[in-house]
């Protein structure tokens, strides 16, 4: 799978952001099927940095149900926890 096709997007949120300044982290969306040689072999091509870490989140379908019935769905994904070498950094929106 290329590199473009495996990141999907990243996540920038109030955990995220203090998660980057404090842990060297930084958060992807990913694709549902990439593993984790893959992420961090995506990372490091896309962004030129050195990863030393890389933490998978996935998350499931939700689902309503009522009176034993599925009434609607809200679609899964996977996320990506990436832990970056001492003194890399992935800008985003710095100087903004």
């Amino acid at each position: 799978m290329d590199y473009t096709q495996v990141l999907i997007k990243p996540l920038l949120t109030e955990k995220t952001s203090l998660l980057k300044e404090g842990a060297q982290q930084v958060t992807f969306f990913v694709h549902p099927t990439a593993n984790k040689i893959e992420i961090k072999r995506a990372v490091e091509k896309a962004f030129d940095v050195t990863v030393q870490a890389v933490n998978v989140v996935n998350k499931g379908t939700v689902s309503r149900k009522r009176q034993g019935r599925v009434v609607g769905r809200a679609p899964g994904y996977k996320k990506a926890y990436v832990t970056l070498a001492q003194g890399d950094k992935i800008e985003f929106f710095e100087g903004v």
